[in-house]
Parts: C-alpha cells; sequence; structure tokens
C-alpha cells in the first residue's frame, strides 16, 4: 500500500487501525503483525501427516470418500479389469508358466495398491517386462523359482523404500530408459513369433527349418488377431466432423471397444476353439493351445525356500545361486519401470517414491505367499485407468474382484486359449512401446546420449536386458564423474577503468573433485599473461565448501604470493570467508565485476 501524508490516528476505531488522511478519506493500514499472520496462514506448507498416514495412505482419502468417487472408481475398475485378466495370461504364458500365475499377480497386486498406493491411476500386476525378465532368469527351471524370485524382488524394493532411496531413480537418464524400454519390446517380439506362427521347436538350427516348423492354421490364427487389434485399437482415435449428443455417445462405445479388445480377442478365439473342441475333439483342434490348468483359485502359504524337483532338492542357497543377478536386477528394474509410471501421471509433481517402492515391495511380498510372479505397474493399464476417469486407489478393489471371479469360473476355459493369440495380444500391446525417435533427437541434441542410447539398445539385445540397463547405468555415472572432476572454468583478460585483471569464472558447480582443475586454470592463466594482473575467482557457484576448498586456495594464495599478485574471492560468503586462514595477498568482493577494487602491482 502507499504512504498518505499527513494522516490523524483514530484511537477510537476498534476493529483497525484507522487512519484520516487530510481531505477526510478514510484509509485502513492493518499493523504489521496482521499482515504477517495473514501471509503465514495463506502460503506456509501445509502440516506434514503423521508417518502411519503417509505410509498406509489410503488414510489420506478414505474420510472424504463419496459416491460420485465411488461410481468414477467402479467403472475404471471393471474397465482394467476387462484388460487386465487377458494381458495376465499372456505376460504368464510370455514368462513360460500357465495362466493362473499372471492372474495371482493382478489379484494381489490390485488389492495391496488400493491401501498403500499413492496414484490412482497406476495398476500393479505382470507386465511383458516383469515376463521377460523372468524368462530370462528362470526359464527351463522349477516354477518354485520364480515364485521365490517375487519374494526377494519384494525385499529388495521394501528394504529400499525404508531406507527412503527413491533417489536413486534419477540416476537413470531418460535415453537409457527409452532403450531399455524399446530393447525389452522388441525382445518380446522376437520371443512371440514362435508362437504366433505355432512352431513347436525349442531352437531352429537353420532358417530353412524355421519356415519348415511353421504351422500355416496357427499362423492364419495369429495375423487375424494382430490385424483385429491393431484395428481396433484405432477405434478410440474415430472422430466425428459433428460434436452431437448421439456422436458423442458413439465414441463413447467406440471407446470401450478399443479398451476391451485383448479380452475381445481372447474371448472370441477361445470360443472358436471350445465350439471346436466340443463338435469334434480336442486332439482335432488345428491350433496349439495353452497349458491346462487344475485348480486356480489362490491359497496363502510360505514361499518355497525348500523344495525337491526332478530328484534334487533346493535349499535357499541353491536357489540364489541360480537366480544370481536376477535377485538385485529385477527389483530395480521394477522401480524403475514404477515410478517413470508414477511420475508420469502424479499430480502437482508430488511424488513420493520412497512409498512407491514400498508398495511395490509389499505386493511383491504378498505375491510370493499366494504364488505370483514377479510385478510392477504397466503404462498400457495405466492409460486405461487415468481414460476411464479413475478418481482413487479403489478402484483397483474392483479389478482385484473381477481377476478372483474369473480365476474361480473361467479356469477349465483356460485351456481352450490358441497360444497364437495371446501371441498377438502381446506383440501389439509391445509394439508401440518401440520408440527409434532418438535416433535423430538425440543425434542432434547430444552426442553423448546418442551413443548411451544406442549402446543400450544394443546390449539389450545382445548380451540382455540386465547388461544393457547396466550399461546404460554405468556409462551415465562415468559422464557424470568427468563432468564433477573437469568443470568447464571460463578465463578472460578483461579492463577496469585503466586497469586489467584476470577473471576466472566458473561455468558449472564445484565440488572437491573439481578443484585440481580449478587451480590448473588459474595457474596456466597466471602464465600466460605473465603473472601482470590480479586474479578475480567467482566463487558463486563452489558446492558443500571444505576443507579441499581450503587447501587448494591457500595453495594458490602461496603460489601467486610468490609472484606478488593479488587474489580477490568474489562472491564467496561469510561463513566461507571465516573457514579461510589469513593471507597477505587474498581480497574478498561481494561486488560484480564492473565495481571491483583492484590493487595492481606496481
Amino acid at each position: 500500500m502507499g504512504i498518505t501524508k499527513n494522516l490523524s490516528f483514530d484511537a477510537a476505531c476498534a476493529e483497525k487501525e484507522k487512519y484520516t488522511s487530510k481531505d477526510g478519506e478514510d484509509v485502513y493500514y492493518p499493523t504489521t503483525t496482521t499482515v504477517e499472520l495473514d501471509m503465514q496462514s495463506r502460503y506456509s506448507p501445509p502440516k506434514e501427516a503423521h508417518w502411519l498416514v503417509r505410509r498406509i495412505f489410503f488414510l489420506n482419502w478414505i474420510v472424504t470418500y463419496d459416491r460420485p468417487q465411488a461410481f468414477a472408481d467402479l467403472i475404471a475398475g471393471i474397465t482394467l479389469g476387462l484388460t487386465i485378466i487377458p494381458q495376465s495370461i499372456a505376460y504368464a504364458a510370455l514368462a513360460g508358466l500357465s495362466s493362473e500365475y499372471g492372474l495371482y499377480s493382478a489379484f494381489i497386486g490390485s488389492i495391496i495398491y488400493v491401501f498403500f498406493g499413492t496414484i490412482p491411476q497406476v495398476s500393479i500386476g505382470p507386465t511383458s517386462l516383469m515376463a521377460i525378465m523372468t524368462l530370462q532368469y528362470c526359464e527351463g527351471k522349477p516354477v518354485q523359482m520364480v515364485i521365490v524370485l517375487a519374494f526377494m524382488a519384494g525385499l529388495v524394493e521394501f528394504f529400499m523404500g525404508v531406507c527412503q532411496l527413491g533417489f536413486i531413480v534419477s540416476f537413470i537418464p531418460a535415453p537409457v530408459t527409452k532403450a531399455f524400454t524399446s530393447g525389452t519390446a522388441v525382445i518380446v517380439v522376437l520371443v512371440q513369433i514362435k508362437n504366433l506362427l505355432g512352431i513347436r521347436l525349442k531352437e531352429v538350427p537353420s532358417i530353412g527349418d524355421f519356415f519348415s516348423a511353421i504351422r500355416y492354421s496357427d499362423a492364419t490364427m495369429g495375423f487375424i488377431c494382430l490385424v483385429l487389434l491393431l484395428s481396433l485399437r484405432m477405434l478410440s482415435q474415430v472422430k466425428f466432423k459433428q460434436d452431437t449428443p448421439f456422436t458423442q455417445r458413439l465414441k463413447k462405445i467406440l471407446w470401450y471397444i478399443s479398451i476391451s479388445r485383448n479380452a475381445l480377442v481372447v474371448f472370441f478365439s477361445g470360443l472358436l476353439v471350445y465350439i471346436w473342441v466340443h463338435k469334434s475333439s480336442l486332439e482335432a483342434v488345428p491350433f496349439v493351445l495353452s497349458a491346462k490348468v487344475s485348480s486356480a483359485m489362490p491359497t496363502v502359504k510360505l514361499p518355497p525356500f525348500a523344495f525337491e524337483s526332478q530328484n534334487r532338492t533346493y535349499v535357499f542357497t541353491d536357489i540364489l545361486q541360480e537366480l544370481g543377478s536376477g535377485v538385485i536386477v529385477v527389483p530395480i528394474v521394477a522401480v524403475l519401470a514404477n515410478v517413470a509410471i508414477a511420475k508420469a501421471f502424479v499430480k502437482d509433481g508430488k511424488l513420493d517414491a520412497s512409498q512407491e517402492m514400498l508398495t511395490l515391495g509389499l505386493c511383491n511380498l504378498a505375491g510370493s505367499f499366494m504364488s505370483a510372479m514377479p510385478t510392477c505397474g504397466a503404462f498400457t493399464r495405466s492409460a486405461v485407468s487415468q481414460a476411464s476417469g479413475v478418481r482413487t486407489p479403489m478402484a483397483g478393489l474392483y479389478t482385484g474382484l473381477i481377476v478372483l471371479s474369473a480365476l474361480s469360473v473361467l479356469t477349465p476355459y483356460f485351456q481352450y486359449i490358441p497360444r497364437s493369440s495371446l501371441a498377438a495380444v502381446l506383440m501389439a500391446a509391445v509394439f508401440f512401446m518401440i520408440d527409434l525417435t532418438p535416433l535423430k533427437d538425440l543425434w542432434e541434441s547430444s552426442k553423448k546420449d546418442f551413443f548411451s542410447w544406442v549402446g543400450t539398445l544394443i546390449i539389450c539385445l545382445v548380451a540382455g536386458v540386465e547388461m544393457g540397463l547396466l550399461f546404460g547405468i554405468v556409462v551415465s555415472m562415468i559422464c557424470i564423474l568427468l563432468r564433477l572432476g573437469n568443470p568447464k572454468i571460463e578465463v578472460s583478460l578483461k579492463q577496469q577503468g585503466n586497469n586489467y585483471y584476470i577473471h576466472v569464472v566458473p561455468q558449472s558447480d564445484i565440488f572437491y573433485t573439481g578443484v585440481d582443475t580449478l587451480r590448473t586454470e588459474i595457474r596456466s592463466a597466471c602464465l600466460l599473461y605473465r603473472c601482470d594482473f590480479p586474479v578475480v575467482l567467482h566463487c558463486g557457484r563452489f558446492m558443500q565448501f571444505d576443507a579441499t576448498f581450503v587447501e587448494m586456495l591457500m595453495a594458490v594464495a602461496k603460489e601467486l604470493a610468490a609472484d606478488d599478485v593479488l587474489l580477490i574471492l568474489q562472491s564467496m560468503s561469510l561463513k566461507q570467508q571465516q573457514m579461510l586462514p589469513v593471507a597477505s595477498n587474498i581480497r574478498f568482493s561481494n561486488e560484480d565485476q564492473d565495481s571491483l577494487h583492484l590493487e595492481v602491482k606496481q
């Protein structure tokens, strides 16, 4: 507010401090205390919730849960259930498991996330990423290995959440994540080609044997399903010239058909086989079918830390030895995927990555007690939830109940699903995860990121996804270390009035790892200009100022003092100044470069 001259104070004013200006107009000025209180109440951060409320997250929103939210979550939960059931069956097949293991993961992941999850759109369950990782570490091994892998992954994820290690994900750059995702998608497509074409050979010795092993009935079924899936996917993008109530309803119907495409393809292909079997026999069916499931209702029991298989007894140490690096790689990959999805859908940018780690860990730990495979979030399902209008994680409860109903009712019919149709579902789901745009974008913007992306992608395809991810992380860490050890420093000779000085300005933050580079630059500049001018060092980007900085500055000052050169430390904080010992040729300045007070050697 402005200040009015010639004011008189009216002490009779009870509510406000009231001043009357000379012209008789009333002007109200609140006291400083009132302004401060108002500003504090308006802009102070909200009080942090109790740790129990932060960890059991549904306590934050359940108290305000109302009927409109419940109805929106019901619609979203049912829609997601129609999506996750065929996906779970397909991802279990990709991992080399029977259908029920994927559905167990979908059920327990959906239920656990209701109570501990923070992002309504996130859907925990089997994914192509976890399926391919499971296949890589457990192929040809007893199914008990998969369950223990889920337990160990959950344990590591839970430990990372407890230790607040959510920041670790920030060290994996976007190009590495994109290359890793694209590499995984390519591997899924290559793995599923055999199922799409009905090839039963585990190893194909030559190209000729590959083509001779194709079952054309399966190939026909697979390609028809693939075309249908890609066509139905386009229904959600249909646009009408006129926006009328009829076209809006029609667009909604087309959208529901589009997101239910996986369920429709699996249902009708399974129905075709079911009719075929009842008109002739199971042996007469010309398709390779899914494995028969005897009992699929989940039961709670301890993970098999010791078991017998094929006349061999496995103890816990044997299992860990068989799983190898998967015990660490699988949870890290799951956390990477889950946090990336959460970042994509979080509101206001407030993401508790450690809570997401805790929740994912609980999903996998609980899943291992129900014989589930490793799980994490999926972009496709999260997008479906978002488009369905989900409001809270409660939608997962309805999704879980639908999955449980499928386990109890549909189990005997899983054996009628052709493997070629499941392969088509998987391939259609991952086609659009293959992103080659970084080839052009990164080449133009950053050669380092380009080679990091290319290297990660190639190694994922050649040596495995875990080695590709490790390569990308190592390259990124090396680049960070090089940047910390070799900061960019600008050195120039500048003039102020009749005086010249050497201006040394770091262009990036200087940590203790970069002090030697800074010292070398200062010394090189002095030699270049024959120690004729004072040195002005800008200290505004000194980070974590410690004994290493003090030692370097004193060594530089000693070297310059030998040549009678003044060292001016510009923009150094008072706390940092107090850490330096007294030196005859050190001066301090908080002024800009145009008003520096220079002492020049005579």
